[in-house]
């Protein structure tokens, strides 16, 4: 079986994936994936039986996608209820109480591909967009090796019930959500704070042109 897989560069996750595809007998391609980086051109006319996008930092091309006989395959958070950017971010700002990752096929157009597999986890009063993804990234690793080993040992792939439920986040949506205003209650901007904060604040208010980002405490 060839497998092309493409995950996330220097993520533990993507690297332990890789591992557990090498245990097996396989034609096994691997791709690092970097945001920013171009899309390696030769992997455009790629084909064989698998690809496996694990955490992928690029929108693989419809090329690609057409080059696997088997099925091509995409392992991200968010839920059905989240397709799209900022899928946590929006769950994070909604309230959602349970999250967690899903595996479909890929189409051209991001998660809109029927799904494999879906694996959800409670949402604590604590939990943040740092620690729901983290979660998010627990479930993804049990799923990839669930479903790998299906695909490998038994030629069969799972199929989930579920559909998405919307159509997939936008960018600008993401961009509005960190978009603070001073018409805003106090409520309002305590929940785009926590939707919008990662590493480091996302959300600001700009006043005359300046850019303002809530204090590490907020």
């Amino acid at each position: 079986m060839k497998v092309l897989f493409i995950g996330k560069l220097k993520d533990p996750h993507s690297e332990e994936a890789a591992q557990f595809l090498s245990s097996f007998d396989l034609d096994l391609e691997v791709v690092w994936s970097s945001r920013g980086e171009a899309y390696p051109e030769h992997l455009r006319s790629w084909s064989g039986d698998l690809v496996l996008s694990y955490l992928s930092q690029w929108i693989i091309p419809a090329s690609t996608l057409n080059g696997a006989k088997f099925a091509a395959l995409n392992w991200h958070p968010g839920t059905p209820e989240y397709p799209g950017i900022g899928c946590t971010n929006f769950a994070v700002y909604e309230g959602a109480s349970t999250f967690g990752m899903t595996c479909h096929h890929m189409n051209p157009k991001v998660d809109t591909g029927s799904i494999v597999e879906v694996r959800r986890f409670e949402v604590e009063a604590e939990d943040d967009v740092f620690s729901m993804t983290q979660k998010c990234y627990v479930k993804i690793l049990e799923s990839f090796k669930s479903v790998l080993t299906q695909i490998i040992k038994e030629k069969a792939l799972p199929k989930s019930d579920e559909h998405w439920t919307r159509r997939p986040f936008r960018r600008t949506e993401l961009d509005a959500l960190c978009v603070l205003d001073l018409d805003m209650d106090e409520a309002e901007m305590k929940r785009r704070i926590k939707a919008t904060k990662y590493d480091k604040h996302w959300a600001f208010i700009e006043i005359n042109g300046i850019k303002f980002v809530p204090t590490p405490e907020a």
